[in-house]
């Protein structure tokens, strides 16, 4: 039944959901016929990097929110070994931050793309843009002289 029909994984955290993650999946859906988008759990995500700031269910019900996806999982690891074996995985997309990381799959006749995210936006540049913003404005209640009644 399947097997005219191109499957795609694309998978990530997608912590603080953004258009560069929203550019990657509608990419990875203009791949194929079937899009499975693959979302990180917490306990993946602190075993590579720091924690992330939406939790994981959250995180997975955005995506599952969109419409572009047939399909959302969790993802427990970052061999997709098992998981293009099990469903039959046709391509795979991922950021281009992760550059050469998935080679290892076109072994297994998975068609890779790296997506180019560019500049501008990210999960990381997002997050120092509100924490350098909440030290500003500290740094500005500290300088102001408090009003005294009276």
């Amino acid at each position: 039944m399947f097997r005219e029909k191109t499957i795609v994984y694309t998978s990530g955290t997608f912590d603080m959901f953004h258009y560069n993650h929203l550019r990657m999946i509608n990419y990875a859906r203009s791949l194929g016929d079937i899009l499975i988008v693959g979302v990180s759990t917490d306990e993946l995500v602190c075993s590579y990097k720091a924690a992330p700031i939406i939790p994981f269910n959250e995180r997975l019900q955005i995506i599952e929110a969109l419409k572009t996806p047939d399909m959302v999982i969790p993802q427990h690891t970052l061999d997709h070994t098992e998981i293009v074996r099990k469903l039959n995985i046709d391509a795979f997309v991922v950021g281009d931050d992760w550059y050469g990381r998935y080679d290892y799959l076109r072994d297994l006749n998975v068609q890779v793309f790296y997506f180019p995210y560019g500049t501008g936006v990210s999960s990381s540049i997002i997050k120092k843009t509100i924490h350098d913003s909440y030290e500003a404005t500290l740094q500005e209640q500290r300088k102001a002289k408090p009003k005294v009644n009276g």
